[in-house]
């Protein structure tokens, strides 16, 4: 029997667990639990870690999992990683659901840094208001640039943040690109960070700053180790079919 193993927390990987649910395939939804309030899922719903790829493999045992989709964040590295090295040891295929990077266009003026932590340092310099669209958890890497005034978009309300001069708007995507062109320019922004997340839930921005004439710093993606990889649920679907589940009966 079909007992699907779906690494959560995106977008895509919502609208997987719909798919699958409504294909009538078995399955639970992971997620690491870094959002307060995820969104609602319609598989089973996990939440928290796996203790590394030892524990990911234990877990795929003990639940006797048949197939893992990697339905990640793009820059969720070490879990990909893991996914990679637990399906191996267990023998159980994988394949990974991600987006299509993004690709600068005519009137974009991007700067490529290739991680999180050359993108803090490459904002030394003079006091700029900057909308830094990279998650809760990598704000510390922006720390010892106090001087500039952030913008923050986060899914949830900060307990504490490391940079002390910060506006913070609580929200959710997919945002619109309206929206985003107005934000920019009801805080003055600059220059905006972004990592190079791809998909359309988050793209308003980098739209917005080309409609504006802004600068982005974009993060590129870290390198992933090889995996049968989609940008489609139709082909996320397909596989499954071809790949000794339920629905290749």
């Amino acid at each position: 029997m079909t007992n699907l193993l779906v690494l959560g927390g995106t977008t895509e990987g919502t609208r997987l667990g719909r798919a699958l649910a409504e294909a009538g395939v078995n399955g639970t939804i992971s997620m690491a639990g870094r959002v307060a309030s995820p969104a609602a899922q319609a598989l089973p719903l996990r939440v928290g870690g796996f203790g590394g790829a030892e524990g990911l493999a234990r877990y795929i045992a003990e639940n006797r999992i048949t197939h893992v989709i990697d339905a990640t964040h793009p820059f969720a590295a070490r879990m990909s990683g893991n996914a990679v090295a637990a399906c191996a040891q267990t023998g159980v295929p994988l394949i990974a659901l991600t987006r299509a990077p993004w690709q600068a266009e005519e009137g974009d003026r991007w700067t490529h840094v290739p991680d999180i932590a050359r993108a803090g340092r490459a904002l030394a310099g003079p006091r700029r208001r900057v909308m830094l669209a990279v998650g809760r958890m990598h704000l510390m890497d922006f720390a010892e640039q106090p001087q500039h005034h952030y913008l923050l978009r986060l899914v949830d309300p900060p307990e504490a943040l490391p940079l002390p001069d910060c506006t913070v708007v609580v929200d959710r995507g997919p945002f619109a690109l309206d929206g985003d062109i107005a934000l920019m320019q009801q805080h003055g922004i600059e220059l905006v960070v972004s990592k190079n997340s791809g998909g359309a839930g988050a793209y308003a921005k980098i739209e917005a700053a080309r409609r504006l004439g802004l600068p982005v710093l974009m993060i590129d993606r870290p390198q992933m180790p090889p995996r049968h990889e989609t940008h489609e649920i139709a082909q996320v679907m397909e596989w499954l079919a071809h790949a000794g589940t339920d629905l290749g009966v």
